[in-house]
């Protein structure tokens, strides 16, 4: 399984790179439709362009310090991407703790970086309105530091990422040009990929769908878990017959992510004649959460934590070769070696 088409030399007219930190034991309908699906669908449209798939476990780190937690939500995240579709043929997925040159670029980043362009990011912010300032681990303040050498170390042109990811991408490509006009053209821009329709989804409370608000549905919920979160969405106080503003109902912004044009067309349509109950609207979620995850879930389950192992290693082994030679080029151009 997983062997590799491309030669992925460089050469290619594209490089496309995301990844997801394994902060829980599952990815979410947020990082699904918000990355993975984005960075699938890309491959369908970018035929002669190179993909890179990561496992942000040394993201992950600083919210996970259990060492078996760590690697079992890491293996999981794994498994979902190649059982979400993933081309494994022309992606290779690999663990940045494999690759020295990840933590060896951040260091380097973070000498170029002043601590009032980390205060400014969403991360510190959001870490910040949880608790105290001098509570928040360094690792989360620079976390965007080492999110810009996970995307700059493989000079990656599209970033697909959610809403959130924005100013991340933003930061790579500002740190990249100072450290160009330094020394030379070394990084390449890259761009963020946020399709608009997708680029917040909503959880079961009607907030931005998140593990650490614990609102989000999971690729990997069974039938029971699902069907008590779909159950739990509010709904406001409208009558059956009354018409609805779909835009307005929690239940139908879940549910437009998982249905065609033409279904979403006619459920608009529902909303607004009226005599539609949330009752049903919520049946005809669960329905459609089913169809979608069911066969996503069969196919996780097939794939052994061996395979997940020698897919690693071999696909981190090819990009270590890459990162290597793209390392040696900066501390050559920064005076790191003599």
């Amino acid at each position: 399984m997983g062997e590799i088409g491309f030669i992925f030399d460089g050469m290619m007219a594209k490089r496309i790179l995301t990844g997801l930190k394994p902060t829980g034991q599952q990815l979410h309908l947020g990082n699904y439709f918000g990355a993975v699906r984005p960075f699938i669908e890309l491959q369908k449209t970018e035929q002669d362009s190179e993909f890179f798939l990561f496992l942000a476990n040394m993201h992950g780190f600083t919210q996970t310090h259990n060492p078996d937690e760590l690697r079992a939500n890491t293996m999981t995240i794994a498994k979902l991407y190649m059982a979400c579709g993933v081309d494994l043929q022309r992606t290779l997925i690999y663990n940045p703790a494999l690759i020295p040159a990840h933590a060896q670029l951040g260091r380097v980043l973070t000498c170029l970086t002043i601590m009032g362009t980390m205060e400014r990011m969403h991360s510190y912010k959001d870490a910040l309105a949880k608790g105290k300032a001098g509570e928040i681990g360094v690792g989360t303040f620079c976390y965007p530091i080492l999110m810009a050498a996970d995307i700059l170390l493989y000079d990656a042109d599209i970033i697909p990422v959610g809403k959130d990811q924005k100013q991340h991408v933003e930061y790579a490509r500002d740190i990249a040009q100072k450290f160009n006009a330094a020394y030379g053209e070394t990084f390449k821009l890259p761009e963020p990929f946020i399709q608009p329709q997708v680029a917040t989804i909503i959880g079961i409370d009607g907030r931005k769908m998140s593990k650490s608000y614990n609102n989000y549905i999971g690729l990997l919920d069974n039938a029971d878990v699902l069907l008590k979160k779909v159950k739990q969405i509010p709904t406001d106080t409208k009558t059956v017959e009354e018409p609805k503003n779909p835009d307005e109902c929690n239940v139908y912004q879940i549910v437009k992510h998982l249905i065609d044009a033409e279904e979403d067309q006619i459920l608009r349509e529902k909303y607004l004649a009226g005599g539609l109950s949330y009752k049903y609207a919520k049946e005809y979620l669960y329905e459609k959460l089913s169809a979608f995850l069911l066969p996503l879930q069969e196919r996780f389950a097939e794939i052994s934590d061996d395979e997940v192992r020698k897919l690693l290693q071999e696909h981190s082994e090819k990009v270590n070769a890459i990162a290597t030679r793209k390392i040696e080029e900066i501390y050559q151009k920064i005076g790191f070696y003599l």
